[in-house]
């Protein structure tokens, strides 16, 4: 569900600039106009860019490495400790 609202929303914001940037007036100098066109752009550019990497799950894929990472440390100190307790029983 998530997926498909920013497969939708980034849809919207293609159709968008395609149909808003051969409208700007971008390359009629330094002015006014030019920077809120500049600048509108790389807003633009920015939520393209939010809503592609939540499309493609990239987020998804960086939680999944994490708790691989947690189980991977927390076994190690199992191991350590279980490691303590057999050294601290063979010393008795």
């Amino acid at each position: 569900m998530k997926g498909t609202r920013s497969f939708i929303r980034l849809s919207l914001i293609l159709g968008m600039l395609l149909y808003a940037v051969p409208q700007l007036p971008i390359g009629k100098g330094f002015t006014l106009p030019t920077l809120f066109a500049v600048s509108w752009l790389v807003f633009a550019l920015i939520l393209v860019a939010a809503h592609l990497y939540d499309v493609i799950g990239v987020d998804e894929a960086v939680r999944e490495e994490q708790r691989r990472v947690g189980r991977m440390r927390k076994w190690q100190m199992e191991e350590r400790l279980r490691g303590t307790r057999r050294m601290l029983a063979a010393k008795k």
